[in-house]
């Protein structure tokens, strides 16, 4: 034997035992030795294949035990029953009378036709029983009489006309004392020439300060406000988009849109007036009597001032109102 057989039984004897206990831990590998598969020859780097592990066969059988949940299943929904009014109530007279009406023109026979009438019938004293009752309920509050904020009767309503001319005309001139009435026109704008006329009428009756401004320069070809001003911006900074404009101005930041169009002299008059109220220059009280209406408390309860119970009950719910009326103020 010579050397080159000693060292290659001196590597089998050393390598033996790595390859058998290799080869009892592979189970899927076959046990194949170096003396079969010699062609091979040593492949000391060898990368082994991973063993394969087997996954465990899960059942098919389902289990019969359904999961158990810790939520609790939804109660079943409970629907209130619809109340149903009262026979012949306001109620079921507005849901059943046009059925009755409809039966008795498809089946004109003398029981449809008679039930149609004889539910009409009830309407009516219904509505007749409510008018009395309401009469005699307004007659009997002057909270809820308008007769007396204002008259019907032709002689009554003439005088509170007579006596509303009378506070308006005093309103104005306390208006026209502290407020001026700024009037942009053009030349050539055939509504400023009937506008300024009115304007002059109320100069003189009121004492209204008329302020004129002219938008192209040129004075009004009937004369009226010579004195007139160039504008110089202000007609854009208050946003005059028409003419004539008109402006209640209280010196020296005040300012008050009118019109931008042509109105009459009882127009511009209710206009101010108005606008005196709302802008505080006169009390809302002098305000209704220049309107022929008589001031009265109104009743303008403030939100929140009548709870939800006191409004279920009839009796509470007015002696709240009552109360809201005594201590409100007139708007």
């Amino acid at each position: 034997m010579n050397r080159t057989h000693a060292y290659l039984l001196i590597l089998i004897f050393i390598t033996f035992p790595a390859l058998k206990a290799w080869g009892e831990d592979s189970t899927d590998l076959p046990r194949v030795s170096y003396f079969e598969d010699k062609q091979r020859g040593w492949f000391w780097y060898e990368v082994q294949p991973e063993p394969i592990t087997k996954k465990p066969i899960e059942s098919a059988i389902p289990d019969s035990k359904p999961p158990i949940s810790a939520e609790k299943p939804p109660k079943p929904e409970t629907r209130e029953m619809p109340v149903e009014p009262a026979p012949l109530s306001s109620v079921w007279l507005k849901q059943n009378m046009e059925r009755y009406l409809n039966k008795a023109i498809d089946e004109p026979t003398q029981e449809n036709v008679a039930a149609f009438y004889y539910l009409q019938r009830v309407m009516m004293d219904k509505a007749e029983r409510f008018t009395n009752a309401a009469r005699y309920v307004v007659m009997s509050d002057p909270q809820l009489d308008e007769t007396v904020r204002r008259p019907i009767s032709t002689f009554a309503a003439n005088e509170a006309n007579h006596q509303a001319g009378v506070a308006a005309d005093r309103a104005l001139k306390d208006i026209a004392a502290h407020i001026g009435i700024l009037f942009f026109f053009r030349s050539d704008c055939r509504y400023c020439h009937v506008q300024a006329p009115i304007l002059s009428m109320l100069e003189r009756a009121y004492g209204f300060k008329i302020y004129a401004v002219s938008l192209d320069g040129l004075p009004m070809p009937n004369g009226l406000f010579g004195n007139f001003k160039l504008d110089k911006g202000q007609a854009a900074l208050l946003g005059v988009e028409q003419t004539p404009a008109l402006f209640l101005m209280n010196p020296p930041k005040q300012i008050v849109p009118l019109s931008q169009g042509v109105l009459s002299l009882e127009e511009m008059t209710s206009r101010i007036l108005l606008a005196g109220k709302e802008a505080g220059w006169i009390e809302p009280s002098q305000y209704q009597t220049t309107q022929g209406i008589r001031s009265t408390p109104m009743l303008l309860p403030t939100a929140g001032s009548i709870s939800p119970t006191t409004a279920q009950d009839p009796l509470s719910l007015i002696q709240a109102l009552q109360q809201s009326a005594q201590t409100g103020s007139i708007q």
